[in-house]
């Protein structure tokens, strides 16, 4: 799959300040946007976000979707309030939805759930608000995302003591494998009906340098004690991106220059991320 410069050049102009995470959702959502999401119905943006990333995914798409947004985090669903698509928003964890029974017609998730500890008891929740034959759409990192990175470059750090670290600052919890997916869905009446893999060996590395330029940096000044959207707020890089796009001229020469040499995505046979998708089967 060719990297679409156009598409990351969205991201560029919304993340001015996070390069590695434009990069990443670049290529992301162009899978998400394939993934054929019924938006015509009432959907539910599990871990919402400040919605930017949500407003260019469906823009990609070519539809205004209506949606409920969730978020445990206040600062950022007050940003997602800013969009109209969003029928209500709550600030809540994704185990607690408050929301009745078979409500939504699908569920989005976009790389939210590796950051939950107790993703069982979320899961479950999601196959109690969604209709019977209604879908989900999860991207999330799996297995082989530590296999593709390049690992520690300190003198004297060993690879898993680099991943910890990695994880630490990520706030990466689960690395569930496409069996791990299906088993853990049919617990609570879901069905994984697909899975495509995303980001290859060298476009992981490359998110890798990035991250390690920017967010790594940053996080390594502070002594490794502040999470990157905790630093971001106190220097208020949340709130630029949440006023303003950057010049779209100038995203284009960061999106080629970040995209150099990956016009084209390399195999994702082994790839870093899946887009988990299925249905909650009907009640007999």
């Amino acid at each position: 799959m060719k990297i679409d410069t156009a598409l990351l050049t969205d991201f560029v102009a919304r993340y001015p300040a996070q390069p590695a995470t434009a990069f990443w959702r670049g290529i992301e959502i162009d899978v998400l946007a394939q993934a054929d999401i019924p938006a015509d119905g009432l959907g539910l943006d599990l871990g919402c976000g400040d919605g930017i990333l949500t407003d260019i995914l469906f823009k990609r798409i070519g539809k205004t979707p209506r949606l409920v947004g969730i978020d445990p985090d206040p600062l950022e669903t007050e940003a997602a309030r800013k969009f109209k698509f969003y029928q209500r928003i709550h600030t809540v964890c994704g185990n607690a939805i408050p929301e009745l029974d078979m409500t939504f017609d699908y569920v989005i998730s976009n790389s939210v759930l590796e950051h939950i500890p107790d993703l069982e008891s979320v899961i479950k929740e999601v196959g109690r608000v969604l209709k019977p034959g209604g879908r989900f759409y999860y991207t999330v990192p799996c297995p082989a995302f530590h296999d593709n990175l390049s690992g520690a470059m300190l003198p004297g750090e060993d690879r898993e003591t680099y991943l910890a670290k990695l994880d630490k600052r990520l706030a990466h919890f689960n690395y569930l494998t496409e069996q791990d997916w299906r088993e853990m869905c049919g617990r609570h009446g879901m069905e994984v009906d697909r899975v495509t893999g995303y980001l290859g060996e060298k476009a992981t590395k490359r998110w890798e340098t990035l991250s390690r330029m920017t967010g790594g940096m940053l996080h390594f000044v502070t002594g490794g004690t502040k999470r990157p959207i905790e630093i971001q707020r106190v220097l208020k890089l949340r709130d630029l991106q949440n006023s303003a796009a950057f010049p779209r001229s100038i995203a284009s020469v960061i999106s080629k220059t970040i995209g150099l040499g990956l016009g084209q995505q390399d195999d994702a046979t082994h790839a870093s991320c899946l887009l988990v998708s299925g249905y909650r089967r009907c009640e007999s």
